[in-house]
């Protein structure tokens, strides 16, 4: 008698149990992705491995812009134009690393990690 497909997975041919070779361990489990959008600014703290802590955002509304004089300003973010990591993230407005916001001193692109550090850094583009 042959067994079905799915039986092959958990079980031997003789019947016998598939035992895994191990378990996952703790530190080789996945997290949702952490999506910062545009709006009033909410963080949230997460334990990391090492008794550390990172910050991320949720959301924020504010940019550290670094302009070509060696000068940080912060400003209001419009708009997300383009998201180069993923086509639905620039659908939704999502902000990442490498990502191009509209705020009111011209285009400028994301050079932190917002999901991970829990602010977002800038640069300005020239036009």
């Amino acid at each position: 008698m042959k067994k079905s497909v799915e039986n092959l997975a958990t079980s031997k041919i003789t019947g016998g149990r598939r035992v895994p070779l191990r378990i996952r361990r703790k530190y080789e489990t996945d997290r949702y992705p952490n999506e910062p959008i545009n709006g009033a600014q909410i963080t949230v703290t997460r334990d990391v491995r090492g008794k550390n802590k990172k910050t991320a955002l949720k959301a924020i509304d504010f940019v550290n812009l670094a302009t070509g004089d060696a000068k940080v300003k912060k400003t209001k973010i419009i708009k997300v134009l383009d998201n180069t990591t993923n086509n639905d993230y620039k659908r939704r407005g999502i902000i990442t690393k490498g990502a191009i916001l509209e705020t009111q001193e011209g285009k400028c692109r994301v050079v932190s990690k917002p999901g991970q550090i829990g602010i977002v850094n800038a640069i300005l583009l020239k036009e």
